[in-house]
């Protein structure tokens, strides 16, 4: 199991290129309501520019950001067990978002069946949901 190191780089240099990175985005790290606000601001920008694609060079980014966000959602904010539809539904309210507005995940249609409890969220769906909401999947199953 060797594993071959790129150079590490020094502290100083590190420091040279987190701080425009830093200043530029706002925020590294979140610590209160205003570093959440804005890393969510900042991740719905990504979101916007990256949409599906794994590949694209701002999905480090974006990846890091969602991982400060689940830390500081996980400590300070309790999600009760509820149905899977009821987490659609109050989610939904919570970014203002109509059925068709997820069209990106499900037909409007399904959506409504979801919704009305006629239908189960299927895992594709649920993924597409828990990436739209910035939540874990396993709320929707």
């Amino acid at each position: 199991m060797g594993y071959t190191l790129k150079a590490v780089p020094a502290p100083q240099d590190i420091l040279r290129a987190w701080m425009p990175f830093k200043q530029l985005v706002g925020v590294t790290s979140v610590h209160n309501e205003q570093d959440y606000a804005q890393a969510r601001a900042t991740i719905d920008a990504l979101l916007n520019e990256i949409g599906d694609n794994e590949a694209h060079p701002l999905a480090d980014v974006l990846d890091y950001l969602a991982d400060q966000v689940k830390t500081y959602e996980d400590a300070n904010f309790q999600i009760p067990e509820a149905e899977p539809k009821e987490v659609l539904r109050f989610l939904m309210e919570q970014h203002d978002l109509k059925q068709e507005d997820l069209g990106d995940c499900a037909p409007q249609s399904r959506i409504s069946d979801i919704l009305s409890g006629k239908r189960a969220i299927s895992k594709e769906i649920a993924k597409c949901l828990a990436h739209r909401f910035h939540v874990r999947a396993d709320v929707f199953l």
